[in-house]
């Protein structure tokens, strides 16, 4: 099966997914070939690959630390590519990056580059508008999806705009503050926002951004077809690697409930 139409399986299952970030570059290839095995095992559905970049404004300081230790490493996209790889022989894989890397890599290559590492997607999280047909017709051209990230505040006639040029899915935050929010989430309102971004698209709603606790993410789980956790994950690999395997296997569990095969919200 293609990556792509992994990836659509995955999210069109009856049970919400548990999504993984783990940002590139960290750490020596083998040892992030056996964190990536070791998260998997524990109950990762898929995983989000994340190009460092040094100026990486809608992560918090967690995200944006290690980015900052795999640039100090030299050159980021090969260390990218060669888990990618390893990352897309295990579970669906989408990159995560921002518009200056693809702008000055080149969006064409660079869709190809990832489309060969085997990854179903890339999510530019700060695509502007301006540059969106672009880089959709590379990302189509190397068969990759293109989820786009939609921000809170966007008004019903920019939420149809957005969707109209994604593919794979619409990325939901689960709160408005960077990535690494410890604090409560307005569920009230992630779900008003859910129920327009599926009334824009039949695409499927992944969440993210400030899902901190295995409580939080069964608290999403039913307004959303993946959860994707984050900071969590990267403050285990930053400090203690041998935490990230328990931390997924917690989210993961949290998860378990949500076996119904009624429609999500």
């Amino acid at each position: 099966m293609a990556p792509a139409d992994s990836l659509h399986s995955l999210l069109t299952q009856p049970r919400c997914a548990l999504g993984v970030f783990v940002p590139a570059g960290l750490h020596p290839a083998h040892a992030e070939r056996r964190h990536l095995n070791q998260i998997a095992q524990a109950g990762a559905c898929l995983f989000e690959v994340g190009l460092a970049h040094h100026d990486a404004g809608l992560d918090g300081p967690v995200i944006q630390a290690a980015y900052h230790r795999a640039l100090r490493r030299g050159n980021v996209l090969d260390p990218t590519l060669r888990m990618v790889e390893h990352a897309a022989s295990l579970r669906p894989t989408v990159v995560m990056t921002y518009w200056e890397p693809v702008s000055r890599h080149g969006p064409e290559h660079l869709a190809r580059l990832f489309a060969d590492a085997g990854a179903a997607g890339v999510m530019v999280v700060d695509l502007p508008e301006h540059q969106a047909a672009r880089w959709q017709a590379a990302a189509k051209d190397a068969n990759l999806r293109t989820p786009r990230l939609v921000p809170r505040h966007s008004a019903d006639t920019d939420l149809a705009l957005v969707a109209s040029g994604a593919s794979g899915w619409l990325y939901a935050p689960a709160s408005t503050a960077p990535t690494g929010y410890r604090g409560p989430l307005d569920i009230p309102a992630l779900a008003d926002f859910t129920g327009r971004l599926r009334a824009a698209s039949p695409l499927p709603v992944v969440s993210g951004v400030g899902i901190s606790t295995p409580a939080l993410a069964a608290t999403v789980a039913p307004l959303v077809d993946a959860v994707v956790i984050g900071t969590p994950i990267v403050r285990a690999l930053a400090t203690d690697p041998r935490q990230a395997p328990a931390l997924t296997a917690a989210f993961a569990q949290a998860l378990t409930p949500n076996t119904s095969t009624e429609p999500r919200a």
